[in-house]
Parts: C-alpha cells; structure tokens; sequence
C-alpha cells in the first residue's frame, strides 16, 4: 500500500477513537465509530486475496448492522428524554444499545464474525482488530455501565467465557485461538461491568497489554499455525520462552501479569454475593486454560536438543525490536504494579 494511503488510515483510526474516547454526544461517538469502521476496511484488503475481501466484507456488514442498531436506538433515547448526552441513558434504551456495543466487541453470542475476520487478515491488521478496535466501543460501554442491565451483562459474560475457551480448543490456527482468547477476556470483563467499572477498565488495560505482547512476538516470527511453531526456536531462541510465559499469563495462572485481573474479578463477585456466578467463571476458564496450556506443551516439547541446525536459521533470523520487548515484558511482569494501577484508575 501507498504510504501517504497508510498513513491516512492510521490517522482516520486514530481520530475515529479520540472522537469517540471525548464525545459526550450519542451522534458523534456514532460518527467517531464509523470513521473507525471505514479506515480499517482498507487496511484488511491491502493484499487483494479472496480471504481478506471476505474478511472485510463480514467485517463490515457486521460493523454496519451494530452502528445501525445503536444509531436508531440512540434516535429512540433522545426522542423519549430530549436530551443527546451519553450519560442520560434510559432503561428501556440501554438493552438494545449494550447489544449493539456488544456486536461491535465481539462477545457471544454475537462473536460469530470475529474468528472468521481475524483468521482472513495478517498478523499486524489483527493486531489493530484485537487491541485498538475494541477501545471505543468499551469505553462507551464503561460510560453507561450504571444503565446497563445486569441480567444481560452476566448472560454475556459467561456464554462469552464458555465460548471463548470451548471454541479455541479444537483449534490449530494461531489467529483464531487468540480470537477466542480474545472473546473470553472480553467475557471477564463485561460480567463485572456493573458490579465494578473501574475494575473493568483494569481488565481491559491488562487485555491490551498481554494481546499486543502476543500478536507482536507472532508478528516477529512471523507464525500463524501450531504446526510452525517448531521451527520457532531456531527463529528466535530468546522469544521463545517468552512467547511460553505470555501464553501462561493469557491463561492467568501466577505469578503472571493475568493472575490478576481474574483474582480481583473473583473477588468482587464474591463480596457482591455472586458466590454460584465466581464459580461458574472459575469453573468455564479452565476450557481456555487447556488449549493455552496445549500450546505452551508444544513449545516446551520441540524445544532443540543441540544448537548446529540452528545456525542457518539464525543468519536470517528477525532481531527482537524494543517495542516487542517492552510489551512482553509487561505481559509478564506487571503483577506486583497491580495496587498502583488500581489507584491510578
């Protein structure tokens, strides 16, 4: 692509989320929204392959149908209050317009777009799918997190749980496992929406992180199925155990960046009195924590015994740059920065 075309629709990307994140008007969060649609539509089809036209094509059917949903009943909402605010949500309004935002995340069981969209596109346009594309939407979910209904966020979070790990285990695409991944952090985070936005927000800051950390050390050894990843350790013998420990740390075992967020999240569902509902999340995540544990027994299991066939691979082998570096080791080590992060928030 262009890099004067690039640059245009990084920008657009760029100005869709900031109108969006400042907007205290249903109408131009809607527009912040759409320009964020139509700048990555681009980007999904830089390479003109049948795969990435379908890709974009669900994508934005998918998209279009969501900001239509949430056009119409935001119309609705300042119709019956008079008033355009985000903030002046009325009940009757907020379940139609948590679906919409909920079709735009990605969450079940409106997540059908999503593996399939991710599967079609490079690793670096998922990365921008996975991370940056979901900070609007939830940042307009945070802001009406009191109007929400809570039998409907506890119906999406765990069916986006059960989902997020029963649909990555019969999985050999990295993209599409890291699609339910994605799809079950979202699950954590939206069942708790209403019990506890600033913990939400935690949440999501740590999803951002571990994914990015992810998507980049993939994007570095440029690996999109399981069964390349055992020629890897020749790639990058450095990033490998990395790579093993940021996939423990998306599973959230400790002592790990993502033992975090699902503790607290526990936590507070059980100083809510949702004893059964911590359970049942605890009891659904152990489906995901199968298939990333999976993929770290591969890692493990085709580690090289002896280093002389590696040496060719290592003469071409792509150097770690600092952002991937920074990233991975945020993914990893940010557990004990938890007390500061929550203050701050």
């Amino acid at each position: 692509m262009n890099p004067a075309a690039t640059s245009m629709f990084v920008s657009s990307l760029a100005l869709g989320t900031t109108i969006t994140l400042s907007s205290y008007h249903w109408l131009l969060a809607w527009i912040g929204l759409e320009i964020n649609t139509l700048a990555i539509i681009p980007i999904m089809t830089a390479k003109p392959h049948p795969r990435a036209i379908e890709a974009a094509t669900k994508y934005f059917l998918t998209q279009a149908s969501a900001s239509a949903i949430l056009l119409f009943t935001t119309l609705i909402n300042a119709w019956n209050t008079g008033e355009w605010s985000i903030l002046s949500l009325s009940s009757t309004t907020a379940i139609p317009l948590s679906i919409a935002l909920m079709m735009k995340l990605g969450l079940a069981p409106l997540h059908f777009w999503m593996p399939e969209v991710l599967q079609g596109i490079p690793l670096l346009t998922g990365l921008i799918l996975s991370v940056w594309q979901k900070i609007a939407p939830m940042a307009l979910m945070l802001q009406i997190s009191e109007q929400v209904n809570l039998k409907l966020m506890v119906a999406a979070g765990l069916t986006s749980i059960l989902v997020g790990g029963w649909g990555g285990i019969n999985q050999t695409q990295l993209r599409k496992i890291m699609a339910f991944s994605s799809i079950g952090h979202l699950g954590w985070m939206i069942i708790i929406l209403k019990f506890s936005p600033q913990l939400t927000l935690f949440n999501f800051i740590f999803y951002i992180t571990m994914t990015a950390a992810m998507f980049m050390a993939l994007i570095t050894i440029s690996v999109t199925k399981m069964a390349h990843i055992s020629t890897s350790w020749m790639k990058t013998p450095a990033l490998m155990p990395m790579l093993m420990l940021m996939l423990l740390s998306l599973a959230g075992l400790p002592p790990l960046t993502g033992f975090a967020p699902k503790l607290l999240t526990t936590l507070e569902l059980i100083k809510q009195n949702s004893t059964i509902l911590a359970a049942l999340i605890t009891l659904f995540s152990l489906l995901a924590l199968f298939f990333y544990l999976r993929l770290t027994y591969i890692f493990a299991l085709t580690l090289p015994p002896n280093n002389p066939p590696s040496i060719l691979f290592c003469r071409t082998s792509p150097k770690l740059t600092p952002l991937t570096s920074s990233l991975s080791t945020l993914a990893l080590f940010t557990l004990p920065l938890t007390p500061t992060i929550l203050s701050l928030i």
